[in-house]
């Protein structure tokens, strides 16, 4: 088995180009392609080239005219609209660097990031986080110096109308002025545990993951297709996709918020999707909730047939009916519920469950897993259309390198890799070694093909009191495969067993319910004999997957959901497991009494 993999050659990047390179050439070449779309009164507007760079000069102009120098920090705080982005290329058009804060920070977040980062200005979308902003900077040394321009009131306006003409020649010289090596942004990592630590990416990081994911998927991205962002813009994965589509000129469009998602879809129509698998599992557990009664056979029918779909080297004439027919009654419903027009969608921040991407695969929508830390710049690893593996994460991107260390974690070193945590030399030297490898923290495995693997987490292998190592993910995945169950949490470090924290979805509970002629509330459905039951099953099904001293013994199913609001999901939906055995430490200590 191979324990290294490198990418092809990497896409070159000239040393003064940088992330406004190509709208301030496309400009120039007055490029009339509408790049950017948003929803006002459910009506699509757009912004071309031009009107785009006049929009980013004006406000750059008036970040220098507020005192804002080269390299410095400058806090951006919003949802997902298409002032972010304009925001962020103004930020980077004056030299300065992007500090994405998630909208649902918190106050203590808040501060924390601001003080680290020691940003200058801060860029918001509400007054109530303009609000958040000045409770965070309560006695800060430069109070009064620092401006908070919010979205919603008109900050862009705002900050536009300080310009002038000496401070727009001065967007131009910064421009100019900044190369590959320069600072973009300091990503503050979510984190599971203590504070978050700032990522520091270059232009030419991210440029190079940018121009790199486009070269990979040239059926995704160009001046023919389109994508609608969701994802919060704050996350790399979305930022990169941001940059991907201005890269490729690909039109970038913007959901008014997750809420409208279906109806923004179905008037937008895009052609290809980012997302977490999250996402993915709530359309699937979406579709599995309509099809009632006798339709749940017929969904049933599709799934069975997409996954001999999937597996069978060569499909024959009569699973090739069965796809026929699986298509007329449920999957072109899919490829409707996405706009009509979705051809493929790229799965990443977190593990695949496989029964999703034989899915939408037989579905008509060919799911792409993807791989990449904040510290990577996002996608380091990708299954192209044309060269796909299901159950890895691709090869590596053009320049990129992975090898598998004798403990099994997974290195990485590559043009995507970031230079270091801001102002942490002791937290840098930890992950990154004098070589340039970076330790991902990841356990994977990389076959003869190049092909990577992600097994788990280094930090998350439980070792049991009878010292078997144990890997949750798989457990975990299937567990969350089974229609009743929300999330999960394999539970046994230093114990005699491994046990699992299981949370119930909603929607599925409340048809499950209602089938079985069931009454309560969720909790006290969640203590049912008949939900208990169905949950066994799931874990019967996940204790398949591995040997009898791995497998799971007990399992508590709690009463409510894990949530962003109670801590224990970051923002982009993965587990903060620390808070998670903090908050239901009596419900474990139960499993084990």
């Amino acid at each position: 088995m191979a324990q290294y993999s490198k990418g092809d050659t990497p896409v070159a990047i000239v040393d003064d180009q940088n992330l406004t390179s190509r709208l301030w050439e496309r400009s120039a070449a007055g490029d009339a392609r509408q790049i950017l779309r948003w929803s006002v009164d459910g009506q699509w507007r757009g912004m071309d080239w031009p009107q785009l760079a006049a929009r980013v000069r004006g406000v750059a102009a008036g970040l220098i005219a507020l005192g804002i120098q080269p390299g410095d920090r400058v806090a951006l705080m919003s949802n997902t609209r298409v002032e972010w982005t304009v925001a962020d290329l103004a930020i980077l058009s004056a030299g300065a660097v992007t500090v994405p804060l998630y909208e649902t920070s918190s106050v203590e977040q808040c501060a924390w990031i601001l003080s680290d980062s020691g940003a200058k200005a801060a860029i918001v979308a509400s007054a109530d986080q303009a609000k958040q902003m000045d409770a965070a900077r309560e006695g800060a040394a430069n109070q009064d110096d620092f401006g908070v321009f919010v979205l919603d009131d008109g900050g862009l306006d705002a900050l536009a109308e300080r310009g002038d003409t000496n401070t727009a020649e001065q967007v131009a010289q910064r421009v100019a002025a900044t190369t590959s090596d320069d600072h973009a942004s300091v990503i503050y990592t979510s984190g599971t545990t203590g504070n978050p630590k700032g990522c520091l990416l270059t232009h030419g990081n991210v440029l190079s993951t940018a121009r790199q994911t486009e070269t990979i998927m040239p059926e995704l991205f160009g001046p023919d297709e389109s994508t609608l962002m969701f994802l919060p813009l704050a996350h790399v994965f979305g930022r990169i996709g941001q940059f991907a589509c201005l890269e490729s000129n690909t039109e970038l469009g913007f959901a008014r918020s997750v809420e409208t998602l279906v109806d923004d879809l179905a008037t937008f129509r895009p052609t290809f999707l980012l997302s977490v698998p999250r996402v993915f599992e709530k359309v699937f557990n979406a579709a599995q909730r309509k099809a009632e009664g006798p339709k749940r056979k017929v969904f049933d029918f599709a799934v069975a047939t997409s996954r001999e779909w999937a597996t069978a080297p060569h499909p024959g004439p009569v699973t090739n009916l069965k796809r026929a027919v699986a298509d007329r009654l449920v999957y072109r419903k899919l490829r409707a519920a996405l706009g009509g027009r979705v051809r493929y969608c790229v799965s990443g921040g977190a593990p695949l469950a496989e029964h999703l991407a034989h899915f939408f695969n037989a579905g008509g929508i060919t799911l792409l897993e993807a791989y990449g830390l904040t510290e990577t710049s996002a996608a380091s690893a990708l299954n192209s259309p044309s060269k796909r593996r299901l159950g890895t994460v691709g090869r590596p991107n053009a320049g990129s390198e992975f090898r598998v260390a004798a403990d099994g974690e997974l290195l990485q070193r590559g043009p995507g890799v970031f230079t270091g945590y801001w102002k942490n030399p002791k937290a840098t030297a930890e992950v990154l070694d004098d070589d340039g490898w970076f330790h991902t923290g990841d356990l994977g495995a990389i076959d003869d093909d190049g092909y990577i693997k992600i097994t788990g987490r280094k930090k998350e292998i439980i070792v049991t009191a009878g010292g078997k190592n144990v890997a949750p993910a798989v457990l975990e995945e299937r567990l969350k495969s089974y229609r009743l169950v929300s999330q999960a949490v394999v539970v046994g470090d230093n114990r005699a067993f491994v046990a699992a924290l299981v949370t119930l979805e909603p929607d599925e509970l409340a048809a499950f319910a209602k089938e079985h002629e069931l009454s309560g509330s969720p909790a006290e459905l969640a203590e049912n004999q008949t939900v208990r039951a169905e949950v066994d099953k799931a874990v019967e099904h996940a204790n398949q997957a591995v040997s009898k001293a791995e497998s799971i013994r007990k399992v508590a199913v709690l009463p409510r959901d894990f949530t962003i609001e109670h801590g224990e999901m970051t923002p982009t939906l993965k587990l903060k497991r620390s808070a998670i055995t903090e908050h239901f430490a009596d419900e474990i200590e139960g499993l084990y009494r």
